[in-house]
């Protein structure tokens, strides 16, 4: 194939703007605002279920407590009833006695039921302390996220912006080459998944990074500047210039 000179040097416009669409993408791939992203959404998730469990236990033990209040109330009201009973006067030596053994025994009843109770509401203090400290990571965790999904959103945005702006120069540069040569250069650029051409600078192709040997350089030399050649190596269309080494 031949094509002008200058049109084999525009392929290496169209490559620099392949190699930075190439690059958004890999950019766009292996974000680490999306990583973070992902990372807070499982912080959160993970406080949430810490915030579940500190609900449970705070509830649980608030209805414990309640329970003994009631169970003290309820022994408190027994034991303020037979002392009505013992001050009314009236009854019988062996009752009296008997209201007497009652009251003992709701006494220390009572004082077990307070000191369980206690208990309980210590428990209950420090749970309430947990569920606000989960409580307050589980707000933070949840502002970090949103925080994460901001920069995320913004790296993409400057990406698709960057991205449009590369898509539109190659477009603009591809609408001057001949038709032939873009063929071809598409179709190396396919095979290579980056460009389709590279420059030849020192007697070695900047798209493989391989010096070209004796035999090969002697073709490229000898070839017309209208002739499009190739890296053997690579495939790439070589563009000479005067870098090229020849």
């Amino acid at each position: 194939m031949k094509a002008d000179p200058t049109d084999q040097q525009r392929l290496l416009d169209l490559a620099a703007e392949d190699v930075a669409l190439t690059q958004l993408a890999h950019r766009r791939r292996t974000l680490p605002e999306a990583a973070a992203v992902e990372a807070a959404e499982e912080a959160e998730r993970q406080l949430a279920a810490d915030l579940v469990r500190a609900e449970t236990e705070a509830r649980d033990l608030a209805r414990e407590v309640a329970r003994f209040e009631g169970d003290v109330d309820v022994v408190r009201q027994r034991a303020a009833r037979d002392q009505q009973r013992l001050e009314a006067g009236g009854l019988p030596a062996r009752e009296v006695t008997a209201l007497q053994h009652e009251m003992e025994s709701l006494a220390r009843r009572q004082g077990d039921l307070e000191d369980q109770e206690l208990e309980l509401m210590e428990r209950q203090e420090s749970a309430d302390a947990a569920l606000k400290t989960a409580q307050e990571g589980q707000e933070k965790a949840a502002a970090d996220r949103e925080r994460a999904v901001q920069l995320r959103d913004d790296a993409l945005a400057d990406i698709a912006d960057a991205t449009g702006r590369h898509e539109t120069t190659r477009t603009e540069v591809a609408g001057t080459l001949p038709a032939p040569l873009l063929s071809l250069y598409d179709r190396i650029r396919t095979q290579t998944g980056t460009t389709g051409a590279a420059l030849l600078k020192a007697r070695q192709c900047q798209g493989c990074r391989i010096e070209l040997n004796g035999r090969e350089l002697a073709a490229v030399r000898n070839a017309d500047p209208d002739e499009v050649v190739r890296c053997e190596n690579c495939g790439r269309i070589l563009v000479r210039t005067a870098e090229s080494g020849l």
